[in-house]
């Protein structure tokens, strides 16, 4: 018990000095250094055309800062340019989130966010900044998710005024929306908080994922037609025959886009990992994926990682645990073997 209050105790201070260094060092500044945006089905980083190459950051707030800065200097080494946290994430007995089920800040891990995405953003990275709809469970007791509506435009609010001063990162209104369980939002919803996003910060790009299937023309035009989000963001099924596949069902979404007028980016912020069911894919397995992407014309791969279940204590737990380990002090020897190989691979997929 002791040793539990040691380790919250510290990692408390330690975010708060960080949230006292953001205002005083003047990071939460007007002035962008990394801006993101969109052109066509590809995105851009200060006006240059860039696939966003990324790797699974999801419990990145629990981590120390070095840790953070350790694992930058990692990714960036191999050539990632940008990382997904989530805003809500309880894992492992810790709670994480920047905002409550309320959707009210929670610190000191929304200073913590501000943090972490103007350090990125001085890195020239992009982040991708998830919430998610959910309820209590045994896994996640009193956090990692907001409760209803109410509460998720309050989360929205939250996070867009408190991230405005920057352009590196983009919001992901709801992990896995159309999953019909306590994750589902509907339409209707989306597209309310859509267009709350708009009226607070016009400039912030919007993202909504699905979960665990290939998309159809009619779930395209609900998302760009009648929730007006920005880019697509699917998770593709996680089956041995997935990474063959991507190619095909990324040329399949953008000729249904093309054929109702639209052009957007798809972004697979989320594929499949090691640690999640009976197939564990090999280094080969997630190349294959990303050179599918690229062939395909998607704008964005992510090295997806988190723990492995059925271990003890789900060990390695990866992106979904990092106040002990950093991250990449948990790879294990295949997801190395792709993070020296990604750089590579984008660089002889490029036109």
């Amino acid at each position: 018990m002791m040793q539990y209050m040691s380790r919250l105790t510290w990692r408390w201070l330690e975010m708060l000095s960080l949230t006292l260094l953001l205002h005083a060092a003047g990071l939460s500044r007007s002035t962008a250094e990394t801006v993101l945006a969109i052109e066509g089905s590809h995105f851009v980083v200060n006006g240059r055309p860039c696939f966003l190459l990324g790797i699974s950051y999801y419990g990145g707030l629990g981590a120390s800062a070095d840790f953070i800065r350790e694992d930058m200097a990692d990714a960036r080494r191999n050539g990632f340019n940008w990382l997904r946290v989530w805003a809500t994430w309880a894992a492992f007995g810790n709670d994480v989130s920047a905002v409550g089920v309320d959707g009210r800040p929670r610190e000191p891990f929304l200073g913590k966010l501000k943090w972490l995405v103007a350090e990125c953003d001085r890195q020239g990275l992009v982040v991708d900044v998830t919430l998610n709809r959910g309820r209590e469970s045994p896994s996640s007791p009193a956090g990692g998710w907001v409760a209803d509506a109410a509460s998720h435009q309050r989360a929205v609010e939250t996070l867009v005024t408190a991230l405005k001063p920057h352009r590196n990162w983009y919001l992901d209104l709801a992990n896995e929306h159309d999953v019909r369980d306590a994750r589902f939002v509907p339409a209707a919803e989306l597209k309310v908080l859509r267009e709350l996003v708009r009226r607070l910060d016009p400039a912030c790009l919007v993202t909504s994922s699905f979960g665990g299937q290939d998309l159809d023309e009619q779930e395209l035009r609900e998302s760009f037609v009648s929730v007006g989000l920005d880019f697509l963001t699917p998770h593709r099924p996680r089956t041995a025959k997935s990474p063959r596949q991507t190619e095909a069902q990324t040329r399949a979404v953008l000729a249904a886009m093309d054929r109702f007028g639209h052009t957007a980016p798809v972004h697979y912020q989320e594929p499949f990992r090691r640690g999640y069911g009976d197939w564990q894919p090999a280094a080969a397995d997630f190349l294959i994926d990303l050179r599918g992407a690229i062939a395909g014309g998607a704008a964005g791969w992510c090295l997806h990682n988190g723990a492995q279940n059925g271990a003890p204590g789900s060990q390695p737990r990866r992106s979904f645990d990092l106040g002990d380990k950093r991250l990449f002090d948990q790879l294990d020897s295949e997801e190395l073997k792709v993070a020296a190989g990604v750089n590579k691979a984008v660089a002889e997929g490029k036109p």
